[in-house]
């Protein structure tokens, strides 16, 4: 009896991950990884919920930690039964091709060869290597691919987003330029005051412009800002002396600084949050009205709110309301349709912005994002 219940708890959490983890229905056997795949495209093709793909790679979580474990010409296998992908570090070994002077004819393993014709015996030097087919291996120099997909986030990784809304007062700020200039591009001269001499030489030049204000009660929530370039101490001081070292904007007297950083983690690991969040779409990056697949969107929960880095949050449409007849009978409200997913990439207090990963609908301002099941 102890023996039975024993295998029923080792089978039960076996069974439920593989009821969780639903295959699509039109899944692969196998997949070989090219230049461009991401992990969450890879599992998009094996299973309906591709952001749980760190509980389907038959890997130990060290390697689930760590980016950098597949690479372009691996092959990808599904395991129907145990609901699990597993790596091939190399892709099948590929047929040579004859010589064009050759034609198939000439070849042909069912072709008779040509009477009184001896076959040609080629010499082999006694040093020489005897080479026999073997699978293609992919050089580790190779880039390996990334958990999402990094070039529509990568600038919003190294430069400066939101900041708090009682923060410029305290924010360094550009008082004065050389020869009284207007405008300040490279190699200019800025001079600036708040500057702190234990914060580094490297600085980052932004502008403030959105505010993020919470829907419906108008509270602020801190401020989105615009990247202007970058600046190089050299010398501090009340003000301090830096040099315009690059420039995407003009830069001009009033701009804020920040200390510049060397951008932050690209190894996410998805993950759908531990206690209830649900947000609300405030901004659209570029200030559009709509959004699709691969946008930036900022929503009004951040780190205060419980959000972390790499959580998974679906996008819900509001369920239509079904008019009744009769004054007494309430009207049918339908529940909330689940129409995308995104992922968070970066967590500031009140506020956190996201890339949207799927959709079928298009991504509007005031749409629920909340946990995805």
């Amino acid at each position: 009896m102890r023996i039975i219940i024993s295998l029923i708890c080792l089978l039960l959490p076996i069974l439920a991950f593989a009821d969780d983890m639903q295959i699509r229905e039109d899944a692969p056997d196998s997949h070989i990884v090219v230049k461009g795949d991401t992990l969450w495209d890879i599992s998009a093709q094996f299973f309906k919920d591709p952001w749980k793909w760190p509980q389907i790679w038959v890997l130990n979580k060290e390697n689930v930690k760590d980016p950098h474990w597949i690479y372009p010409g691996n092959v990808i296998y599904l395991n129907r039964s145990s609901g699990t992908l597993t790596v091939s570090k190399t892709a099948p070994a590929q047929i040579a091709t004859p010589p064009e002077s050759v034609t198939n004819s000439e070849i042909s393993p069912d072709a008779a060869p040509a009477e009184n014709v001896a076959p040609l015996q080629p010499s082999i030097p006694s040093n020489a290597e005897k080479l026999e087919p073997r699978a293609r291996v992919i050089s580790q120099h190779t880039e390996a691919i990334s958990a999402i997909p990094l070039n529509a986030i990568s600038s919003f990784l190294t430069r400066p987003l939101v900041v708090e809304v009682d923060e410029l007062a305290s924010s360094p700020k550009l008082v004065g330029t050389y020869e009284q200039r207007e405008l300040l591009s490279v190699n200019d001269i800025a001079y600036v005051q708040n500057l702190p001499s234990d914060k580094g030489t490297r600085w980052q030049i932004y502008r403030p412009s959105v505010i993020f204000v919470e829907p419906g009660t108008k509270e602020e929530l801190g401020q989105e800002v615009a990247y202007l370039g970058d600046a190089t101490v050299e010398k501090f001081g009340d003000p301090s002396t830096l040099r315009i070292t690059s420039a995407v904007m003009e830069i001009h007297k009033g701009d804020y600084f920040i200390q510049a950083n060397s951008g932050y983690s690209t190894n996410y690991l998805p993950h759908a949050p531990v206690t209830p969040i649900s947000a609300k779409v405030i901004s659209i990056y570029g200030g559009v009205q709509q959004a699709g697949q691969h946008a930036v969107i900022t929503i009004n929960k951040g780190r205060s709110d419980g959000v972390e880095v790499g959580h998974i949050l679906g996008l819900f449409q509001k369920g239509e309301i079904i008019r009744t007849p009769g004054w007494f009978t309430p009207n049918i409200v339908l529940p909330d349709v689940r129409y995308g997913l995104i992922m968070v990439f970066r967590v500031f207090n009140k506020v956190s912005y996201a890339l949207v990963m799927e959709t079928k609908l298009p991504v509007q301002l005031l749409d629920r994002a909340s946990n995805p099941e």
